[in-house]
């Protein structure tokens, strides 16, 4: 472990934010970080060097855009050590099974991503990129200095070495298995008694449960959710059930984008990463994010498109920094709702931001405790509601399909049949998503 490179990245972290005090000295600083970068990677990344072709360093931001089929097509001569794409799937695959995540290849941690998106994708992290990442999320997460303290509890499908490389002397680090029983979850955590628990949206809200309940018998001073979309419901549940504001962490395969400040607002961290932003909307709100991390040399990310949804927020924050904020992270845009244009001579289909979706049943009553809203086909929408049981669950259903009848229709769109079906609890072994398309679904083509 290069603790000395540790401590360096937690300081430089902790004053370099407060070093820029506009936008524009800021992303003079990100030019010169990527263009270092570029010398260092091109000599040892053969896709890369390939891709730059006549361009020069400086016109980075003219490169096309990747994205992950691309990267894994290209994943032996993107990386610089030399790493075989079949190799690291075997070792990921290995330690999937097992559960022991410890093993490297040539002293480079391999993991594999959830597969949210459709296909799995392989990340990679050296040593220093590790200390790095530890210092960074050291620096902005913990509740306390660096001396202080920590029991964290970390929920996650799986354990990697880059989140054990925390683990030091004053603190402590847990990886609990979302594979487990919660029951299981519940016991330990009353044991270990953390002082930040960080968990996906959807294991929070079952400890939520387990805390009203008082089976759970544990007072972190900061809970933080990650990994899935933080819905505004289960937000409001786990913060009253453990009397602390949700921070989040916005990480994927592809780095660490974003965390929350003190004020809860959502910054990208634009010291170790350039955002740029394919707008979706006319009001240039939404986009989609494409992501350049000058902090990684194992498996460089450069212009790589993610198809994560972002919404930008216009309001300047309390905190005073400069760093992009984020109002929210809707969701991946394979959960856009598409329906049929509702004029009959106009052979064209209307989408819908899951925002809007999530919206219209939050909206319908107050009496919903959980909801999942599908859509299974261009004419079917199915809604699963968890009502409080004073209440009578037919009226609410009759509220929320009026609603996202009226949400539909003011796009123009054809409603679709929306039914009802019981609300299944979710088990926390995979990824929430509140709102979800699950058929297939062609944009170029215009039909599913």
């Amino acid at each position: 472990m290069e603790i000395m490179t540790l401590l360096a990245q937690y300081v430089r972290t902790k004053w370099l934010a407060r070093r820029f005090s506009t936008r524009e000295q800021l992303e003079k600083w990100q030019d010169r970080q990527v263009k270092a970068l570029l010398n260092r990677i091109l000599p040892v990344s053969p896709f890369y060097l390939k891709r730059m072709g006549a361009l020069s360093k400086a016109e980075w931001r003219k490169l096309a855009p990747i994205d992950k089929k691309l990267m894994m097509e290209h994943f032996d001569e993107l990386n610089t050590r030399r790493i075989a794409k079949e190799e690291a799937f075997r070792l990921a695959l290995q330690a999937e099974n097992t559960r022991d995540f410890t093993p490297q290849l040539k002293g480079v941690t391999v993991g594999l991503s959830s597969g949210t998106s459709g296909n799995r994708g392989l990340f990679l992290v050296g040593p220093k990129e590790q200390a790095k990442w530890a210092g960074t999320i050291m620096a902005k997460m913990l509740p306390g200095p660096l001396w202080s303290e920590q029991r964290i509890a970390f929920f996650l499908r799986a354990n990697s070495n880059l989140y054990t490389v925390v683990d030091r002397r004053r603190i402590q680090f847990a990886f609990f298995d979302l594979q487990n029983s919660l029951a299981e979850h519940v016991e330990r955590l009353n044991r270990y008694q953390p002082t930040v628990l960080v968990a996906p949206a959807s294991m929070l809200r079952l400890l939520a449960t387990a805390k009203q309940q008082g089976a759970l018998r544990v007072s972190p001073i900061k809970v933080i959710s990650v990994a899935e979309v933080l819905d505004p419901l289960d937000q409001a549940y786990i913060q009253d059930s453990f009397a602390q504001p949700v921070h989040q962490v916005y990480q994927c395969t592809e780095g660490l984008l974003a965390v929350t400040c003190e004020y809860g607002t959502l910054h990208v961290n634009e010291d170790i990463v350039v955002m740029e932003k394919e707008y979706l909307d006319e009001q240039k709100e939404r986009f989609f994010p494409i992501l350049t991390d000058f902090s990684r040399e194992t498996q460089p990310i450069i212009r790589y498109r993610l198809n994560d949804i972002l919404t930008e927020r216009r309001t300047p924050c309390p905190c005073g920094s400069v760093f992009m904020a984020l109002e929210a992270i809707e969701g991946r845009s394979d959960d856009l709702f598409w329906f049929r244009h509702g004029h009959e001579h106009e052979d064209r289909w209307i989408s819908i931001f899951p925002d809007f979706i999530r919206r219209a049943v939050m909206v319908a009553s107050a009496k919903i405790e959980e909801y999942k809203v599908r859509q299974l086909g261009a004419e079917q929408v199915e809604v699963a509601l968890l009502v409080n049981g004073q209440h009578s669950e037919q009226e609410v259903q009759e509220e929320v399909r009026q609603s996202l009848a009226a949400v539909i229709r003011s796009y123009g769109a054809v409603v679709p049949a929306i039914h009802f079906a019981p609300y299944q609890p979710h088990s926390g072994a995979k990824k929430l998503r509140r709102v979800e398309r699950v058929f297939a679904f062609d944009e170029q083509k215009g039909r599913d």
